[in-house]
């Protein structure tokens, strides 16, 4: 099966090898996303929240690319710095998903690139 490689710039250039999303048949993985902002390449001035949503509206550019949007995540993996800020990303998450929620994991992790405190990435299924 052939795969498209999805790419938008609203949001973040890839920082390293790989392609922000690519789509196999009907299946989206999109890659991780950092809280940058896709026009300065830095991290999102701000506090926690203004990282995790900003991680939020990465990812929904990029499913909006692919021909999708977050109502189509299946799996949805979350990497934290620090997990006491866990029940924030549940509150914010529930603002940018509508019930059945995604599948998700949670994960705390000792640093990310460019020293963001949050990523995430999430497979798509496409209707």
């Amino acid at each position: 099966m052939a795969r498209e490689i999805i790419h938008t710039d609203k949001a973040p250039q890839a920082i390293g090898t790989y392609s922000q999303a690519v789509k196999v048949g009907k299946t989206v993985y999109l890659s991780g996303q950092i809280p940058l902002v896709p026009e300065s390449m830095e991290l999102v001035a701000g506090d926690m929240e203004a990282q995790i949503r900003r991680v939020f509206d990465n990812l929904q550019a990029v499913a909006v690319a692919a021909g999708g949007g977050l109502q189509d995540v299946a799996k949805l993996n979350v990497f934290l710095t620090d997990l006491t800020h866990f029940p924030l990303v549940n509150q914010i998450m529930a603002e940018y998903f509508q019930q059945p929620y995604p599948a998700r994991a949670a994960i705390g992790v000792a640093s990310l690139p460019k020293g963001a405190a949050v990523e995430m990435d999430a497979i798509m299924e496409l209707a």
